[in-house]
Parts: C-alpha cells; sequence; structure tokens
C-alpha cells in the first residue's frame, strides 16, 4: 500500500537492538521497518517480546546496544514525553482509560503535549466524528463504557496527540469477533487518513487482513518477515496463528 502522502525516509527503522530485563535477554538483534503509508504487524505468542519493542520505540525499555530512528532522527536516547512530540503516540494492551474521568476529559489527556488549543479542540471534534459513540458518550465516566467503547476511546485518546506513527498493542483483545471487525475497520480508516501504524495482535487472521507486511517475533527475535499475502500462504504460519486453516 503506497498513498500519497509517501514520504522520502522510512517512517520507522528499528536496527538491530537488544534489550534486557535485568540479566535476562528480552529482545536480540530486533530490526523491523514501517514505510510511509503501511501498516505493519508484529506477531508472536505470549512472553515472544511484542510489548517490549514496542516500548522500546516509545522510549519506555532502554536498549542494550541497537538504534531506533524515526523519520531519519534518532530517538532511541530521548525521554518518552520528546518522542510523544516528535510523532509517536502508543496505545498500551488493556486500553488504561482512565475510568473516573469523563470520555471528553480522557480524550484531552491524549494531548497533553501540545499548546495548540485551537487546533486540540478541533482534533477532538474530528474524533468524535470518527467515533460517533464517543460522542454520546462523552460526559460519562470513562468506567461506565462497554469494553469495546473503552477501547475506541483508548485508541482516539492516541490520536489527540496528532501521531504520524500510532503503535497500537493488542487492541482486539476481550473483544467480540464483531467488535474485533470494527476495530480492524476503524484502523484502516486511520490509516488511510495518512497515520501510519505499528500493529501487535494475536487475532492474527484479523492483523493479516488489514496489514501490508508483517514479523513473526519468537523468543525475543524475529524469525519471519514479509508481506502479509506471504506470509498467509505460509505452512508455519497457517498453523501457529490461523489455527491450521488458510485465510
Amino acid at each position: 500500500m503506497r498513498h500519497t502522502w509517501e514520504r522520502t525516509k522510512p517512517v520507522l527503522e528499528v536496527k538491530e537492538i537488544d534489550v534486557f530485563y535485568r540479566k535476562v535477554q528480552a529482545l536480540r538483534r530486533v530490526s523491523i521497518l514501517v514505510e510511509s503509508g503501511e501498516i505493519v504487524i508484529v506477531l508472536g505468542a505470549n512472553g515472544a517480546g511484542k510489548s517490549t519493542l514496542l516500548k522500546s520505540i516509545s522510549g519506555l525499555s532502554p536498549l542494550s546496544s541497537g538504534e531506533i530512528r524515526f523519520l531519519g532522527q534518532a530517538i532511541h536516547h530521548k525521554d518518552p514525553s520528546l518522542i510523544v512530540q516528535a510523532g509517536i503516540c502508543h496505545c498500551p494492551e488493556g486500553r488504561r482509560v482512565f475510568p473516573n474521568m469523563t470520555v471528553k476529559k480522557n480524550l484531552l489527556i491524549g494531548a497533553y503535549v501540545r499548546r495548540e488549543r485551537g487546533e486540540i479542540w478541533d482534533d477532538l471534534e474530528r474524533n468524535f466524528a470518527l467515533f460517533p459513540i464517543l460522542m454520546e458518550r462523552k460526559d460519562q465516566l470513562a468506567g461506565s463504557l462497554s469494553g469495546g467503547e473503552q477501547q475506541m476511546l483508548a485508541i482516539a485518546r492516541s490520536l489527540m496527540g496528532r501521531p504520524k506513527l500510532l503503535i497500537l498493542d493488542e487492541p482486539s483483545l476481550g473483544l467480540s469477533p464483531i467488535l474485533v471487525s470494527t476495530v480492524a475497520n476503524y484502523i484502516k480508516r486511520i490509516n488511510k487518513q495518512g497515520v501510519d501504524i505499528l500493529l501487535v495482535e494475536q487475532n492474527a487472521r484479523v492483523a493479516l487482513s488489514i496489514a501490508d507486511r508483517g514479523y513473526v517475533l519468537e523468543r525475543g527475535q524475529i524469525t519471519i518477515s514479509g508481506a502479509s499475502a506471504e506470509l498467509i500462504s505460509r505452512k508455519e504460519i497457517v498453523q501457529a496463528y490461523l489455527g491450521g486453516q488458510a485465510m
């Protein structure tokens, strides 16, 4: 997939990074790339290092070696708040909305590093247009929303940071099949609006159906990579992630 906003440099370059938790190595020489206009997926079992990879990109897990570049600039030594300001927003696993605050206030928190107040209100309205249910619920406490509504709120809150790259960690976790499809459609719409996406997702069938390319992370190492159409055709992917049934 290539869109009209194609840039001259890759959006994200993760180059041979190593990450340790104390003496345990969580990532070993991991390299991934996100090009302009893409949705890129990272597949892997629990404990493979997927969330660690995303946290490393967001500045939450320090590297032992390697580098991470965003739009050509090194970011692996930057504070997480500066990485958000640069244009990377991370929607973490488990939604993590503020349950005792309203939907509207949750969204405004997503713009905490921004100063252009007029544009923030414009983006608030834009998110309400993208997620109409949040407009209906804007004065409700976030904790009173359904699981699907909370996931939409978490994604919309990340979009309030006006990202160039949106990182999504397990957005379909705990959702019904219908809501999984709904969230996948929102991800495609966001991408078409000019936001590049790096996605970690256990539901490989849905994720591969919307992604351009993918990587398989096993025990902290990239073992397979390629276009989604190629990954779907590989026997090991079908057996491990698609329940033995090809798409």
